[in-house]
């Protein structure tokens, strides 16, 4: 059963536009978009989502973290009047707070349905699994404001798609339906509606089946290794791999598979 987080920093004594769940049971924790109907991003939000994605990655009771909203609607955007207010040195953190799901050690799974626009579109983009509904549409209307996406938005999503493809998003204004999303490799699955909620569980308890420590190898030399040249991939590929063949989790795994029996793995 799902309880509410507690937090120790002050700073997140009052969460600004989402709670937190834990669920002990099933090793998760589900940050939770509040703010409907179109659960509209504040630029305090920003800075909190920052510091729990840290928090949680501390958590050694938590195994995934999934990001999902309350409504029809997984957020327009960011609070367009907070640009105005905010100073330039603020501003320029966008991108960094909104990195956080990707410099999380562990899996982040994000759950998309409806309208997913600006700071909802490069904070899903920034997450490891995108389950989406058929109801989903992906945009970056910066354009419209004349303004450009300031959270990693077109940075991201030309390495997913290429720049052609960057361009009529982008310089458009345009927006992407599920199923272009999913042709494209924008999202990782993409079910009808009524079995967002199914499939997210579904994928949560497929990563926990895993070795803690592979996962969060794999993430980080995918991450890490993103940018680079074929070779220099290859390489660091097998010094990664040279780790884990010492660690409990693969010997548990070798032993696992030779006894024909579930691994138990511990992260070590």
């Amino acid at each position: 059963m799902a309880t509410q987080y507690q937090f120790t920093d002050p700073r997140l004594a009052k969460l600004d536009g989402f709670h937190v769940e834990r669920d002990d049971a099933h090793e998760r924790a589900d940050i939770v978009l509040e703010r409907p109907p179109y659960n509209v991003v504040s630029m305090a939000q920003r800075d909190q989502l920052r510091l729990v994605f840290e928090t949680l990655d501390e958590d050694a009771k938590v195994r995934v973290i999934v990001v999902r909203a309350i409504g029809e609607h997984f957020s327009s955007g960011g609070n367009i009047g907070g640009f105005m207010e905010a100073s330039p040195e603020h501003v320029s953190k966008l991108a960094w707070n909104i990195a956080a799901p990707a410099r999380c050690s562990k899996p982040v799974i994000v759950a998309n349905r409806g309208y997913c626009f600006g700071v909802g579109f490069e904070l899903s983009l920034a997450c490891d699994f995108r389950v989406i509904s058929e109801t989903t549409l992906y945009a970056l209307p910066e354009q419209k404001l004349g303004q450009i996406p300031g959270s990693g938005g077109s940075a991201r999503l030309q390495k997913m798609v290429g720049i052609t493809r960057t361009k009529d998003i982008v310089m458009r204004s345009k927006r992407i339906n599920a199923k272009q999303a999913l042709d494209w490799g924008i999202a990782t699955e993409c079910v009808p509606d009524g079995q967002l909620e199914a499939a997210t569980d579904k994928l949560v308890d497929e990563l926990r089946s895993f070795s803690p420590l592979a996962q969060r190898t794999a993430k980080k030399l995918l991450n890490d290794t993103e940018d680079s040249t074929l070779q220099i991939a290859i390489e660091l590929e097998g010094h990664c791999y040279s780790r884990l063949r010492q660690s409990h989790d693969f010997k548990e795994g070798v032993e696992a598979f030779n006894a024909k029996r579930p691994p138990n793995f511990t992260g070590q």
